[in-house]
């Protein structure tokens, strides 16, 4: 053989060897991305008091179904509006008036294109089992036998801004502000009904269901709506999973366990 054949055929083998390492290389490093995308991520949600219930079932739920995990930070929707303010590492906000979202949006906090409604609150009056009293209407509060009366803060609880709202319009809110007790949330609102500390509570719908406690409507038509709204907090590392499970709680598998809690459905009426 001579040298150029020899030349040639030294040129092909090393050809062939490149190629098959460039090969090889292309699946390990494709392999080592799909194990990294398909790593399982923790998801951070700073949630409304009112879905602490509801959402800790839809988190369950994602988690068996996903692989991923969620964090819950269930607290009062203005603070919890403050927290991303100040860079608080949230993937998801839940808040309980999509007006806040829209402010957070306005800031440029959120992205745009996640915000979503995902249900409609009801507020309740709520007393325990074992109370004499059990308001029939909102204006039994001004009766002498209600002498604390425990609604969210106003300033920063959306339930709490819809207690006012019904209390003022049916006119007893001056004679019954001295009675009031303010939760810093709808959750701590409701433990005040609980530990009886007092007579009745203000509380959302979504608390009162399917647990102890006797609890009436409120009319729906004596405050604004509680419209609720999610979006992906932009600040998030993991935006992709976070628009996902926000697809969770409005899809096939959230929206029944929403509406076992009394919430009204984004393309629903009220009954």
């Amino acid at each position: 053989m001579n040298i150029k054949r020899q030349y040639l055929l030294l040129s092909v083998i090393a050809a062939v060897i490149v190629a098959f390492s460039g090969l090889f290389l292309n699946q390990a490093t494709f392999s080592t991305q799909t194990l990294f995308a398909q790593k399982p991520v923790t998801l951070t949600v700073s949630a409304a008091s009112d879905l602490n219930y509801v959402f800790k079932e839809i988190g369950a739920l994602w988690e068996k179904e996903t692989g991923n995990k969620v964090t819950f930070n269930f607290g009062s929707t203005g603070q919890l509006a403050q927290q991303i303010e100040r860079g608080a590492p949230v993937d998801l906000f839940a808040a309980a008036n999509k007006s806040f979202i829209e402010y957070l949006d306005k800031k440029g906090l959120i992205v745009s294109n996640t915000k979503a409604l995902y249900g409609r609150g009801r507020i309740t009056l709520w007393t325990r089992e074992d109370s004499k009293l059990n308001p029939k209407n909102i204006k039994d509060l001004t009766k002498a036998e209600y002498q604390r009366i425990a609604i969210a803060n106003p300033d920063h609880a959306p339930y709490g801004m819809a207690a006012r709202e019904a209390l003022q319009s049916v006119g007893i809110w001056d004679a019954i502000k001295p009675k009031l007790v303010m939760g810093e949330n709808i959750s701590q609102t409701k433990q005040y009904g609980e530990t009886g500390n007092v007579d009745v509570a203000i509380v959302a719908l979504s608390l009162s269901v399917d647990k102890p406690g006797k609890w009436g409507l409120i009319p729906e038509n004596l405050h604004k709506p509680i419209d609720q709204m999610l979006a992906v907090v932009k600040r998030s590392k993991h935006q992709r999973q976070a628009q996902n499970f926000a697809r969770f709680i409005n899809g096939a598998k959230g929206r029944p366990l929403m509406k076992k809690y009394g919430f009204v459905l984004p393309g629903e009426t009220l009954n």
